[in-house]
């Protein structure tokens, strides 16, 4: 049995994102509960090099949304990088699933082989879409949902694998 290319993504990405917003909710609740200013999680790193929690949270809504779109044949939505607190980066990741659930599954027909144009830092590239699916989009999507996981990890907001996996 074959799966569609609609398959492997979209609902991957929708589960990721619910985990997400899972432990964002989780250390919303946490730092409320213990009385600390939320901005001691939402600047965290987990080295100085790497990218805060507000980062994080935005690029993977940007891999999740920009990748089915691409595989889609749609024009990827612009969103402004402006969350500064909880309740906005929940409200990202429930713009990204709602627009990754609207779109037409039969808009995906063909998205194996389709040519995704790529502009990243000034450079641009072409590539078929399995490849960027697989070799780009999803690992970056894990990366940066891992990692905002970690952050929270690391900080003492009690979540678990479960929550990771959008299924606690």
């Amino acid at each position: 049995m074959s799966i569609s290319i609609h398959q492997a993504s979209a609902p991957v990405f929708i589960q990721g994102l619910k985990g997400l917003k899972g432990v964002l909710t989780k250390a919303a609740t946490h730092v409320e509960t213990k009385g600390w200013d939320p901005e001691a999680l939402l600047k965290a790193r987990l080295y100085p090099d790497m990218f805060p929690l507000i980062r994080q949270v935005q690029i993977a809504t940007d891999f999740a949304k920009g990748c089915c779109a691409r595989l889609a044949g749609e024009e990827v939505p612009a969103w402004d990088d402006v969350e500064t607190n909880f309740a906005e980066l929940i409200a990202r990741i429930d713009r990204a699933i709602a627009y990754v659930e609207g779109l037409d599954p039969t808009t995906f027909d063909g998205a194996e082989d389709r040519d995704i144009t790529l502009t990243r830092r000034g450079e641009t590239s072409v590539v078929k879409g399995l490849a960027y699916f697989q070799g780009q989009a999803m690992p970056n999507f894990f990366f940066h949902i891992t990692t905002a996981y970690a952050i929270l990890r690391h900080n003492g907001v009690e979540v678990g694998k479960r929550d990771f996996l959008g299924t606690a």
